[in-house]
């Protein structure tokens, strides 16, 4: 098998001079392949229990509802029939160009929650069901204007109440989809830098403790005081997250992957990949190669 990425690349219908493109369809079946855009996209589907949503290294089976805000042009993502058995499965597609960077308005209110949010979603956000129905009924209907102007500001406002919903979360790991890391402490920003360029390596938590000035003890209670995580999680999920982008873009073995990420047991590592994504190593790189190469 070569190196090649056997992940489509979609060239999108949203072409020419339109900000905004929806497709609003009712399906048997999911069929449609893992795949990746250059646009962003929120994606909205209803009655479907039992399909299985993977956004990068994420994998899960969903409920009646699903509602997935992507904004990275990296980010590959497919939504397979699995154990699903409805027969009218409705999915709304919203891609859309713009990029909410012009500090001049997206740095102010009200713009900043969905700028926040629009980061946040270059791993893949998805929101609680509590937020999709403060936004069903403009998703229901939104398809139906005609008038492209209105269609914006309708989804403008999607994009808002979104926003200031709670419990949204992330989907891919930062590693797996080669995001920046960021964080609001100084501290925790340094030792997450640290991680991100060693974690191929032996990783000790006094040298981590030393970077933040603390005591190991106390920086661990740090940590998980900021991060919601604890460290040895947060570590390992780094290094799962590597492992895993390596699984789709390497044909390297994988005790090899195992070894340059960090884990010095191949069974160990089997192991933790499985109790974390659900599948073993060479099932999560089986799904990603399903579909031919199209360049």
């Amino acid at each position: 098998m070569s190196e090649e990425r056997r992940v489509i690349h979609e060239i999108t219908p949203l072409m020419g001079k339109d900000v905004l493109y929806i497709a609003d369809r009712h399906k048997k079946e999911f069929t449609y392949p893992i795949h990746s855009h250059e646009v962003y996209e929120l994606n909205f589907v209803e009655r479907a229990k039992g399909v299985k949503r993977i956004v990068g290294d994420s994998s899960e089976v969903i409920g009646d509802y699903d509602l997935v805000l992507i904004t990275s042009p990296d980010l590959e993502h497919v939504w397979e029939q699995h154990e699903c058995t409805s027969d009218d499965i409705r999915e709304v597609t919203i891609q859309f160009d713009f990029n909410m960077t012009n500090e001049n308005i997206f740095g102010r209110n009200p713009f900043m929650s969905m700028r926040k949010m629009m980061t946040e979603a270059k791993k893949g956000l998805c929101f609680p069901l509590s937020a999709i129905m403060k936004v069903y009924t403009q998703l229901d209907t939104l398809s139906t204007i005609k008038d492209g102007f209105y269609a914006v500001m309708q989804f403008m406002t999607i994009l808002y109440e979104l926003s200031k919903c709670d419990g949204a979360r992330t989907l891919a790991s930062s590693s797996f989809a080669k995001i920046v890391v960021e964080d609001d402490s100084r501290r925790i920003l340094k030792v997450k830098n640290y991680i991100s360029k060693n974690y191929m390596d032996e990783i000790r938590l006094a040298t981590l403790s030393d970077m933040a000035g603390m005591s190991p003890s106390a920086f661990s209670r740090f940590f998980k005081l900021h991060t919601g995580r604890n460290l040895s999680e947060y570590i390992i999920d780094i290094r799962l997250g590597y492992a895993s982008r390596m699984l789709v873009d390497t044909a390297r073995s994988i005790s090899e992957i195992s070894f340059d990420c960090g884990f010095n047991n191949l069974s160990n590592f089997n192991r933790i990949f499985k109790k974390k994504k659900e599948c073993s190593p060479s099932e999560f790189r089986e799904n990603y190669h399903k579909t031919r190469v199209i360049i």
